[in-house]
């Protein structure tokens, strides 16, 4: 099993015009070097690992309610929906996966978007 970073990294960067630096000491990833869409906080507010996404409207109240012991509200981002997930805990990764391309489709331009469904069609 990868290491939750470098699945993370994985799926951040297998998205169309994806770039990773440090932003706020942490590795955050950005739509064409610009909007970030998701952010790491390995240890940065608190002792856990985890990292923080755009979410659609609703879902941060949703999942944080169903299961706080897997997602939060995250510092400074919360506020704008922004959702919290914890990565020290067991995790499934096709549910991560699908978290990362929503946080992607939320900040992503449209002729973006238009590239992603072409390459997701069979």
């Amino acid at each position: 099993m990868p290491k939750p970073v470098e699945e993370l990294r994985r799926l951040c960067l297998a998205l169309p015009e994806v770039t990773e630096r440090l932003s706020h000491g942490e590795p955050t990833w950005f739509v064409r070097g610009k909007k970030t869409f998701v952010m790491l906080a390995d240890h940065h507010h608190d002792d856990r690992l985890a990292f923080w996404c755009a979410a659609p409207d609703g879902a941060q109240a949703i999942l944080v309610a169903a299961a706080p012991e897997r997602f939060f509200v995250p510092p400074y981002v919360g506020h704008r929906g922004w959702l919290g997930v914890y990565l020290d805990v067991p995790v499934e990764w096709e549910e991560i996966a699908g978290l990362v391309l929503e946080a992607y489709r939320e900040v992503a331009p449209a002729s973006l978007l238009a590239r992603l469904e072409e390459r997701d069609r069979p």
